[in-house]
């Protein structure tokens, strides 16, 4: 939001300075982002040409005497068919940056006639587009004065950053009424308007909408008989300082309207409307030429004004080129309404229009200014083009109903730290315009119609903090209890962190994609149910919440590929969906590796092979980060099984799934599905995983924190070989799940060590080798003890495998 400090100075009666003023926005919430003070003008000054002579080398140039008022002429060399003598205009002396043309000037020598300076143009100074010759000033322009300060080009620029929930103050007469709420000044109130009228508004206005709600009021007048040309200077520079291009009066007004008061208006030339206006949905498939020159296709999601030849407007948003106005128009139809703010937001966002109107439509207008934002556009009108004004249309607008609070005054108190008296409470809520009815510790506060953000007493409060000063919350430590603070994050949020550290330790970096994604996506990967359609989409293409998260990862890691990356290592900790539920919304770790980046180093560098790197990822690198997740949460390793095969967008033959028992699927991990690739338009050795962090048990609770005993068997650990000869469908996981059950208390390690398939083995066969470590806890054992727990291992591995002892 921008304004210039003259236009604030017309609504505020202050003697503050631009420092103060800036400084006080900010300490009531409207922070101040950028001030332009237009130090840029302040060499430019007023000159008077003392002669202007033929260029001897050049037929279209001039070599002028200028006088700047500060001593002997100057010699200017300028090419403006207007430069004569005795015209009065701007000077640009060497050193001096134009910003018309983003040029520092020097002194020059142009055709060998030396040129110390520039007489200027509007265009050259920001003015105007006129660039046909340089700036004539009447007689009396103070010659080496400054010419910012002539022409109000010195007036600063304030922008603040202006929050959603405040749309009172997107008008210039908000931002003054909340700083002379703050006590920086008087608001200025203005005379209400005062014109006569004469005969009715011939073309009439019908609400035809299913939901009131989309046009709560709608108000227009019929203006006869108007001239318009471009606005007054004072109008064109102000829109100029904010950013706006002035086009005509007209419009000129209503765009000097949405600033000044935040009331958007729209005109139409009333010759080129056709019977009376609807507002009304849009038909599917109807389509509008917008003042912007582009053509929008609408349906009934969009709420239109339209004559009996179609659409003229979308509601709210933007007018059709059809009825716009121009220097031809003599009569005009000035509309002032209201909309629904999530339906001006839908639509906008739909269509793909910013507006200034759809910006505090969406937000909020005051609807009780409907009517007298009428009256005050006609006033301007009338005194800028002249013309004879209609009485005024008001169709379906209520009333406004005010909002009423129940106010506790200790809920400042309580929810800031600050000791504001019930007064001062009163006095502030009242600057502000609400009003306070009743009397002890609670009272009524009635909430006026230009907040609509107000709705309960968290937000009355802030009203207070932020005018009494939110510099006035003293800092205070934090309470210190005697005992020693208790757990502070849920076992999930540990969890969460603990999977980041271990991830990011294993080389990984962390992304952070978006949780939408294209509905094609969103099926590959188990999702896509209409449960999860986005009814409002950021864009077209992502329309689905996301089911995984690794579509997210996968098209990042091709967008680094594709800039010259190719091993990536990214891993992200986020919520995926299965349900529009609560219970739908999972907690997952999930990751992918590309190219060549494991973590024994990516890149076809000497050092890499040396240590097992440099080959492209696959199965076994995305095993090793899920595990690496699980371990980090705390989970017991010795408990986890892993089963082959995984999701349908897994490789069928190198994929897993990592299980907690039978039932409970901690995660998956793999590598990809040629075709899950392909339909990704994605390329490249690529591995990844998956891990539920919610699935996760709850830890079981220990009555201390304390460690148990470290015990160490003081008997020597020994180590046994076997090999196994089983099908080649036989797991290995399975074999040692087999050998580490024959006898738990004194199996404490199963490893598997080769594999070997070939003739000697059998078709179909392969052998597994496997090291078994036996910690005796009770005594040293002795032959026939080791010989009876082989004799249980190789049974366990029998009975569970069908394995038998290679010979």
């Amino acid at each position: 939001m921008k304004f210039t400090l003259s236009w604030l100075k017309e609504h505020l009666e202050t003697d503050a300075t631009l420092d103060e003023i800036c400084t006080r926005l900010t300490e009531i919430g409207l922070e101040v982002e950028d001030v332009d003070d237009k130090a840029a003008f302040k060499p430019f000054v007023i000159a008077r040409v003392v002669s202007a002579e033929k260029h001897p080398q050049a037929d279209r140039l001039k070599v002028l005497m200028v006088d700047t008022g500060s001593g002997s002429p100057v010699q200017v060399v300028c090419g403006a068919p207007n430069a004569r003598a005795g015209l009065i205009g701007a000077f640009a002396a060497p050193g001096t940056y134009v910003p018309g043309i983003d040029v520092t000037l020097a002194v020059g020598n142009i055709r060998g006639v030396e040129s110390r300076g520039m007489m200027c143009s509007e265009k050259e100074l920001q003015i105007s587009d006129n660039h046909d010759g340089i700036i004539d000033l009447p007689d009396d322009a103070p010659v080496g004065q400054s010419y910012a300060a002539y022409a109000h080009l010195d007036d600063p620029v304030i922008e603040i950053n202006l929050t959603p929930n405040r749309p009172d103050c997107t008008s210039i007469h908000g931002i003054a009424r909340d700083l002379a709420a703050s006590g920086l000044g008087t608001l200025k109130t203005r005379t209400a308007p005062s014109f006569s009228v004469e005969g009715e508004t011939p073309i009439k206005l019908t609400l035809d909408l299913d939901d009131p709600k989309l046009c709560p009021g709608f108000s227009l007048r019929l203006v006869r008989g108007v001239r318009n040309g471009p606005s007054p200077r004072w109008m064109q520079q102000r829109l100029t300082a904010i950013g706006l291009r002035p086009i005509n009066a007209l419009v000129d007004i209503t765009n000097y309207m949405t600033f000044d008061q935040g009331r958007p208006m729209h005109v139409f030339d009333a010759a080129k409307v056709t019977g009376n206006l609807t507002v009304r949905r849009a038909r599917e498939g109807e389509t509008v030429l917008a003042l912007d020159q582009r053509e929008y296709k609408l349906g009934p999601n969009n709420v239109v004004i339209s004559d009996e030849d179609g659409i003229e407007s979308i509601g709210g948003i933007m007018g059709g080129e059809h009825s716009g106005c121009d220097e031809n128009t003599v009569d005009v139809l000035i509309e002032s309404a209201l909309w629904d703010p999530m339906n001006i937001a839908k639509t906008g966002r739909s269509l793909g229009i910013i507006t200034d109107a759809r910006y505090r439509f969406e937000r909020g207008v005051d609807p009780e200014y409907m009517v007298p934002g009428l009256e005050r556009t006609t006033e301007l009108v009338l005194e800028l083009c002249g013309g004879t004004a209609a009485r005024a249309e008001v169709v379906g607008y209520k009333g406004h109903e005010p909002k009423v609070v129940d106010f506790p005054y200790s809920e400042v108190k309580r929810l800031t730290g600050l000791e504001v008296s019930t007064e001062e409470s009163n006095a502030i809520l009242a600057r502000l315009g609400f009003q306070v009815s009743g009397s002890g510790e609670r009272v009524s506060v009635s909430v006026p119609s230009w907040r609509p953000d107000v709705d309960g007493k968290a937000d009355l409060v802030e009203e207070v903090m932020r005018i009494h000063g939110v510099d006035n919350i003293k800092p205070a430590p934090l309470e210190s209890h005697a005992a020693v603070n208790g757990r502070i994050l849920t076992t999930l949020q540990i969890r969460t962190r603990a999977a980041k550290r271990a991830l990011a330790s294993r080389g990984m970096l962390e992304a952070v994609t978006w949780s939408f994604i294209p509905e094609d996506q969103a099926k590959l990967f188990g999702g896509g149910s209409p449960a999860l359609k986005l009814a409002n989409p950021i864009a077209a293409e992502m329309s689905d919440m996301r089911p995984s998260l690794l579509p997210g990862l996968l098209t990042a890691a091709q967008r680094n590929a594709d800039k010259g990356y190719g091993d990536v290592a990214i891993f992200e900790v986020s919520g995926t969906y299965e349900n529009d539920r609560p219970d739908g919304q999972r907690r997952v770790a999930g990751g992918i590796r590309r190219g060549t980046a494991s973590l024994a180093g990516g890149g076809r560098m000497w050092s890499n092979a040396v240590k097992g790197g440099g080959k492209p990822v696959d199965v076994f690198d995305a095993k090793a980060d899920a595990l690496a997740v699980i371990e980090a949460c705390g989970l017991p390793m010795g408990n986890i099984q892993i089963e082959q095969g995984g999701p349908g967008w897994y490789h069928p033959g190198r994929s897993g799934t990592i299980k907690m028992g039978p039932k409970v699927v901690l995660g998956y991990f793999g590598e990809f599905h040629p075709l899950t690739l392909e339909a990704l338009d994605v390329s490249g050795a690529l591995c990844g995983f998956e891990v539920y962090l919610d699935a996760m048990a709850e830890p079981k609770k220990k009555a201390t924190r304390t460690k148990p005993a470290l015990e160490l068997s003081p008997f020597q650990a020994v180590k046994r070989d076997f090999a196994f000869v089983v099908d080649k469908t036989v797991e290995s996981g399975a074999i040692i799940k087999a050998a580490t059950g024959a006898d738990r208390k004194l199996v404490t390690g199963v490893n598997v060590f080769d594999i070997f398939e070939g003739a000697s083995v059998g078709e179909g066969k392969k052998s597994v080798a496997i090291e078994v470590q036996i910690q005796p806890v009770e005594r040293t054992l002795t032959d026939e003890d080791f010989e009876a727990l082989t004799q249980k291992i190789v049974a366990s591995v029998a009975k569970f495998t069908g394995g038998v002892l290679r010979s």
